[in-house]
């Protein structure tokens, strides 16, 4: 049985439908992302398992239990927020014991529990300052121990991360994995970051609208997108229409679009053989250096594709370029 369970969920704000019959499923000790724009309903459903929005019909289970109606303190479930809400008159110890106080721990076990939430996070040393003295990923680290603390059922975490700088936001993605995983702890993470949702999920739910669009594996949503919403958000994909698509390679297919990873496609001064491949010829136009990676735009009659190469050294392709390109047939996705 599921752990955590949605119902034909619906949920209505005024005559704005935002979540759209949510059936969704999460196992123990999973940790789950909902990925979407802003807007979706991800956060929204995050709200309704909490309890911090009613539901207007469909049902939520918990471990078997029916907790659709429950309290939102009587549901054990901690949650970070992209606000972090810690009180700033307080200092770390005393914003990480201050649920254990609600539940009227033991003064002697708090803690106790406290020093291990805080050395599990890496804090130990911070425990006596206040939120003004810490960075925002000392606060968010907080603001982590303090929800899990009192060892709830289940985490959510809605965009904790979205107001950290790029390097300390990759660093915390692994430490929350880490963490996540040493505990056992079954975690909703929400999110419109792509490559945080990869890095962290075993199971991502990508939503567009109020639906979930696609349910997968980073692996699955990333090499097999089903539709055109998910191959744009998910990953770099070339997205062309099939009759464009066909017209270039001189051949027709059958489905409204075809999306074409730009990791795939191989670019060669000399045209490949096989024909296991569509091959085209083109220009360079453009060149972008990611890293390690170059991106070309290359035009190839009416159309545009981008093909990222790994950058080896010596001199990047010139722009004005003529090269040949070759492409899996069986790697060019249908939508």
């Amino acid at each position: 049985m599921s752990y955590i369970r949605f119902e034909n969920l619906n949920k209505f704000f005024g005559k704005n439908h935002v979540l759209k019959d949510i059936n969704l499923t999460v196992e123990k000790g999973q940790l789950v992302t909902l990925l979407g724009p802003s807007g979706c309903g991800k956060s929204t459903l995050l709200r309704c398992l909490a309890g911090l929005e009613v539901v207007t019909s469909g049902k939520v289970f918990l471990d078997g239990n029916d907790i659709t109606e429950v309290s939102p303190r009587d549901r054990g479930i901690g949650m970070v927020f992209q606000q972090y809400s810690l009180f700033p008159n307080l200092n770390v110890s005393q914003n990480v014991a201050f649920g254990l106080k609600m539940k009227k721990v033991p003064g002697n076990d708090i803690d106790t529990k406290v020093k291990q939430i805080l050395a599990l996070v890496g804090l130990s040393e911070k425990i006596d300052q206040y939120p003004s003295q810490l960075s925002g990923g000392q606060q968010q680290r907080v603001a982590l121990a303090r929800a899990i603390v009192t060892e709830p059922k289940v985490l959510l975490l809605d965009e904790p991360l979205s107001a950290i700088d790029a390097l300390l936001r990759r660093n915390l993605q692994i430490e929350i994995r880490r963490i996540q995983r040493e505990l056992n702890i079954t975690t909703i993470f929400v999110t419109h970051d792509q490559d945080e949702a990869m890095v962290m999920s075993d199971m991502i739910h990508l939503f567009n609208n109020g639906f979930i669009e696609q349910s997968g594996t980073a692996i699955d949503l990333y090499s097999r997108p089903r539709t055109k919403f998910a191959a744009t958000f998910i990953g770099n994909y070339n997205i062309l229409t099939a009759d464009e698509f066909g017209k270039a390679v001189n051949e027709k297919l059958d489905c409204k679009d075809v999306a074409i990873r730009p990791e795939i496609i191989h670019v060669n001064h000399k045209p490949e053989e096989g024909e296991d491949k569509y091959h085209l010829m083109g220009t360079i136009y453009n060149s972008i250096s990611h890293g390690n990676i170059i991106r070309y735009g290359v035009q190839c009659g009416e159309i545009r594709l981008n093909a990222d190469l790994i950058f080896e050294g010596g001199l990047p392709i010139q722009e004005g370029a003529n090269v040949f390109l070759a492409i899996k047939k069986d790697e060019v996705i249908q939508l």
